[in-house]
């Protein structure tokens, strides 16, 4: 019980709060994670869309978005917490560099074949566990949206610990990246369908914070401060635009 105390004492910590909001390099670290999130969630919001598009009102397609919200927002809490617990044994931190490494090289070269996720336009028949539950077509919805969530928000929250330790940190930081999967998710694929490089740059960071937790377990001992990242993403994000402007120029050419 005192195990599970100490996890998420750091979200009641009215201090802790106070420090983070009204500290100016822990907001350009939120800003970072929220940036994170939007672009490595875009699948999440593809996956989303296609499931809310098994419902043939609209309203139940915004109410089962809704719920699905709030079910992501107590996820995140939860699993924060766990994580905050587990990040601190250094096989856990060198798992998690080794799995967010595998994530770059998966992106960059196991995955040059996959097609990209499109929403289907016609209503999918219910199929796996879904046609085995008697519960209603909206409910099986929500289950499905809170499910995907659980899927796409493990590698996020990874990423974020990688960041920073500070759970209010990272909690602000996923929820206003939930939210802004959920109201921008069009916007964001549709920059991104104008700008493709930047999922690729997403993984260079993905790379970035790999490299940064890797270093941090005991054995070697070098932590990269937070700044760093926040000046590599800001360095990243001019180098992929600079990158779209010349692959633009070479596509008019030709």
């Amino acid at each position: 019980m005192n195990a599970i105390i100490n996890m998420y004492a750091p979200f009641f910590d009215l201090h802790n709060w106070a420090t983070v909001i009204e500290s100016g390099e822990d907001w350009l670290i939120i800003f970072s994670l929220v940036i994170m999130e939007c672009i490595l969630s875009v699948d999440n919001a593809v996956v989303l869309a296609a499931q809310t598009q098994t419902l043939p009102d609209k309203k139940d397609q915004e109410k089962s978005l809704f719920y699905g919200l709030i079910g992501a927002y107590i996820f995140r809490f939860l699993v924060i917490g766990i994580g905050v617990y587990l990040i601190n044994f250094w096989a856990i931190k060198a798992f998690g560099a080794l799995y967010l490494f595998y994530l770059f090289i998966k992106h960059f070269f196991l995955d040059k074949n996959k097609n990209e996720s499109e929403v289907p336009k016609k209503k999918p028949a219910p199929k796996g566990w879904r046609k085995h539950l008697h519960i209603s077509l909206f409910w099986q919805v929500v289950i499905s949206i809170e499910l995907m969530d659980i899927v796409f928000s493990i590698d996020s929250v990874l990423a974020s610990l990688a960041i920073s330790h500070n759970p209010v940190i990272v909690l602000i930081g996923g929820m206003i990246g939930i939210l802004a999967m959920r109201g921008i998710a069009e916007v964001i694929m549709g920059l991104m369908g104008k700008i493709p490089e930047l999922q690729g740059m997403a993984y260079v960071l993905i790379l970035f914070i790999a490299i940064k937790l890797f270093l941090s377990i005991p054995m070697i001992n070098i932590h990269i401060p937070n700044m760093v990242f926040v000046v590599f993403l800001v360095g990243a994000i001019i180098v992929t635009l600079i990158i779209h402007y010349i692959n633009n120029n070479k596509k008019q050419k030709n």
